[in-house]
């Protein structure tokens, strides 16, 4: 069976390495282009032709919607998943009636990215809002955690983080091993674009 290809359109390049920093780490699943703007996608799309589109619906030229129109017209095959990082009903809907396969938070673990580009590629489930909302992911966290979360996302080292909390280094450790554990995530890197993606929802309102 020949893997799933991904194009992954988000302007936010931490938010988009992050992502295809776990699909690139799945079986069965091939990043094959990257896109920060709608023109990109649009050109690289047609050029690859992907299975999958994983679109951010706020971007520097336009909205996940003229990808979603575009694709719909050139390569009907192609299914996509909308990036959200943000509650906003209006625009889901009018992206849903655009043709938007499936939701995903960007605050999803590493699970719930997988399965929502499985599910699109193979046409499941059809406008499932798939989500695990900031307040779901942070809920289960103890207060340290948190606090090492925060600081994770802010970019400081183990070393870094220990000096400003007062605890051992290894201590620091643990506690992001727990943090990527039940994030569902592998790596630092995603709890950065994960927290980037947290301060992008909050700029935005």
């Amino acid at each position: 069976m020949s893997d799933i290809t991904v194009l992954v359109l988000d302007d936010h390049e931490v938010v988009r390495r992050g992502i295809c920093d776990i699909l690139e780490r799945a079986d069965g699943i091939a990043v094959v282009a990257e896109a920060s703007t709608v023109a990109q996608a649009v050109r690289r799309a047609e050029a690859v032709r992907p299975q999958v589109i994983l679109s951010d619906l706020r971007l520097p030229d336009g909205t996940g919607l003229d990808v979603i129109h575009h694709v719909r017209a050139k390569l009907p095959d192609t299914h996509i998943v909308v990036l959200t990082s943000y509650d906003d009903d209006e625009a889901k809907a009018a992206a849903r009636n655009a043709g938007a396969d499936l939701f995903l938070a960007k605050t999803a673990g590493s699970a719930e990215v997988l399965q929502a580009v499985r599910d699109a590629a193979s046409g499941r489930e059809h406008g499932q809002h798939i989500a695990v909302h900031e307040d779901d992911v942070v809920a289960r966290l103890t207060p340290m955690e948190r606090r090492v979360l925060d600081l994770v996302g802010a970019g400081l080292s183990n070393r870094e983080i220990a000096e400003k909390l007062g605890i051992a280094e290894k201590t620091v450790k643990n506690h992001v091993t727990s943090v990527l554990a039940k994030m569902g995530l592998q790596r630092r890197t995603q709890v950065v674009a994960w927290a980037t993606a947290r301060r992008a929802q909050s700029f935005r309102g």
